[in-house]
C-alpha cells in the first residue's frame, strides 16, 4: 500500500504540472491513494474553485486538503458543502462549512482516513489544535475505524508541526506539515511507527518567493510597490511525500519525500 501526499499547489504553474503529470507518477509509483493539498490552486495563487477540485479528481487525487486560504473563493463555501473529498481544518470555528475529516475507499479496497488540523501561531484564529487533535485520537483508532490515517498539519511554525507528529506518534500512518512552501530534509519514520516531514514543500514555480514572482514580492519587502502578490508562472517542481504503508498495523514501513520537475529537479 503506498499513499503520496503533495504539497500546497500554487497557481496555474502548479496546477498545470499535476494535472499533466499526476497519471503517470501513479503509475510508476504504483501509487494507491493520492492526497493535494489544494488551498492555493486558484489562478491567483489562493484558494481553489469546484472547477480546479473536478480537475484534480479527474487526473488521480483522491481527496483535497486545505488551509488558512480555504475561504478566498466564494463559491468553496457551497462547493465543500457538497463534495465529501473536499476538506477544510477540522479545527476551524463552528460552525463552519463542510468538515475536517473524512474516512475514503482507496485504489486497493483499503479505508483511509484523511484528518485536515491548521495551526494556532501566526496564523487565522481557530480552536486549540492541540486540543483538537487528543480529542480525534480519543475518539478514532487505527486499523478499527479505518485500516491507514493521513494528517494533514497546515502550519506555520516549525516546533508546532513536530510537536504534532509526536503527538500523533503510533496513532496515524503520516503527518505531514503544509503551508510554508519549502519541502524540509527531516523526511523519516518516527520510533512509534508514523511517517513525518515537517513540510511537503509546494508544487509550483521555485524560481519564485514561495511560489509567487520574486521581483513583486522582493519589491514589496523593499516597500517599493503595493502591487498583490501574484504567482510564478515558470515550470514546476511536485514536492510530496511517499509512504509506504505496513497493511497489518496501518503504520508505516518506509517514507521517502517526492520531488519531480522543475528548479528542484537535480536537488535529489
Amino acid at each position: 500500500m503506498k499513499i503520496l501526499f503533495l504539497g500546497d499547489v500554487v497557481g496555474i504553474s502548479g496546477r498545470s504540472m499535476v494535472l499533466s503529470s499526476l497519471l503517470s507518477k501513479i503509475k510508476d509509483k504504483k501509487i494507491d491513494f493520492v492526497v493535494v493539498n489544494g488551498e492555493n490552486a486558484a489562478d491567483s495563487g489562493v484558494g481553489l474553485t469546484e472547477a480546479i477540485c473536478k480537475d484534480f479528481f479527474n487526473c488521480g487525487v483522491d481527496v483535497i486538503t486545505t488551509g488558512n486560504h480555504v475561504w478566498d473563493q466564494k463559491e468553496t463555501t457551497s462547493h465543500i458543502e457538497k463534495e465529501n473529498r473536499l476538506l477544510r481544518p477540522k479545527n476551524l470555528f463552528e460552525p463552519s462549512p463542510g468538515k475536517g475529516f473524512g474516512i475514503f475507499t482507496a485504489k486497493n479496497g483499503t479505508k483511509v482516513g484523511v484528518l485536515n488540523l491548521m495551526g494556532n501561531v501566526f496564523m487565522k484564529k481557530c480552536d486549540d489544535v492541540f486540543e483538537a487533535a487528543e480529542k480525534f485520537i480519543k475518539k478514532y483508532k487505527l486499523k478499527e475505524d479505518y485500516d491507514f490515517l493521513l494528517v494533514d498539519f497546515h502550519g506555520e511554525i516549525t516546533s508546532e508541526k513536530a510537536a504534532m507528529g509526536h503527538l500523533f506518534d503510533g496513532n496515524a500512518t503520516l503527518v505531514v506539515g503544509t503551508h510554508t512552501h519549502i519541502p524540509t530534509n527531516d523526511t523519516r519514520v518516527l520510533k512509534g511507527g508514523t511517517a513525518y516531514q515537517t513540510d511537503a514543500g509546494m508544487c509550483g514555480d521555485y524560481d519564485s518567493v514561495i511560489g509567487m514572482n520574486k521581483d513583486n514580492s522582493i519589491n514589496r519587502f523593499l516597500k517599493k510597490k503595493s502591487t498583490k502578490h501574484f504567482p510564478a508562472t515558470g515550470e514546476a517542481s511536485l514536492c510530496g511525500v511517499i509512504v509506504e504503508c505496513d497493511v497489518e498495523t496501518g503504520l508505516a514501513k518506509n517514507v521517502e519525500n517526492f520531488i519531480y520537475g522543475g528548479e528542484l529537479k537535480n536537488s535529489h
